[in-house]
């Protein structure tokens, strides 16, 4: 399981304040912390206005890769912005993210085609959020072709196929896992992933929701998440997880993870 650690974005509030006071202290704190916990890459998002979010993701990710050395996934609806910052990271890591609206894939997948960056793909286009599996697919099946014809290949391509919140969308994750089965069974290379939390957004007990949507998620075929990798319940979870699909070749994973006290 790929964990794409969620922590540094600025639409948590006590984030959005330490951005705006450049608290180096705090950022750096939540990067090793995620670090220590397993995160194998740190989404580093902004969530300012517009016109302030090239200075303060710069900012970020040059406090994020002093403290930490495992590659960042730059988060950002504007891929203009992202391509600003690529040439920023050390490291080339993951890019969140495009989708087919606009130019989006037009403009990033030129950018990126010789270097190593793994691409979140989301299943929206300029009619808005796919909401049933076939829509989601037929977006997904639009990227990935535009990937080719670029000259990325598809185990670059991290699929999400945007799980609703439970609140508006009661077969939501219905359709999220119908729509990974679908995309994943013609293209077996892929990766698919999710804003875990997502599908608890509105809702009371979001924790409960996150912690029994990330196996069912697991088990249709999702093999990242963007989540909280410092959560207990999430770790274990995973763990627990990869061992029961047999994703864990005699639990060595579980039993490190154990014995080093990540679970239990």
């Amino acid at each position: 399981m790929i964990i794409i650690g969620e922590k540094i974005n600025g639409a948590i509030p006590s984030v959005a304040k330490a951005i705006e006071g450049r608290d180096d202290a705090f950022i750096r704190d939540l990067a090793i912390r995620q670090s220590e916990y397993g995160a194998n890459f740190i989404d580093v998002c902004a969530g300012t206005k517009p016109e302030l979010e090239r200075d303060a993701l710069t900012w970020i990710i040059g406090i994020v890769q002093e403290a930490v050395d495992i590659p960042l996934c730059i988060d950002s609806p504007d891929p203009d912005v992202i391509m600003d910052m690529i040439p920023l990271v050390k490291v080339p890591g993951m890019i969140n993210s495009v989708s087919n609206e606009a130019d989006k894939c037009e403009k990033i997948f030129p950018q990126v085609v010789d270097k190593e960056w793994k691409i979140i793909a989301l299943t929206c286009d300029d009619t808005g959020l796919a909401m049933k599996a076939d829509k989601k697919t037929e977006i997904a099946e639009a990227i990935i072709e535009k990937a080719k014809a670029t000259g990325i290949s598809e185990d670059r391509l991290y699929i999400d196929p945007l799980v609703n919140s439970l609140g508006t969308t009661p077969e939501s994750y219905v359709n999220f896992a119908e729509a990974v089965k679908m995309i994943k069974t013609k293209h077996p290379q892929l990766h698919f992933t999710s804003g875990l939390s997502n599908i608890s957004f509105g809702m009371p007990l979001r924790k409960v929701l996150n912690q029994y949507f990330l196996p069912l998620a697991m088990a249709a075929g999702m093999d990242s998440a963007i989540c909280d990798p410092t959560s207990q319940v999430i770790r274990e979870g995973i763990c627990a997880t990869e061992a029961l699909l047999g994703n864990d070749e005699f639990c060595v994973e579980f039993l490190q993870a154990f014995r080093a006290g990540l679970i239990g």
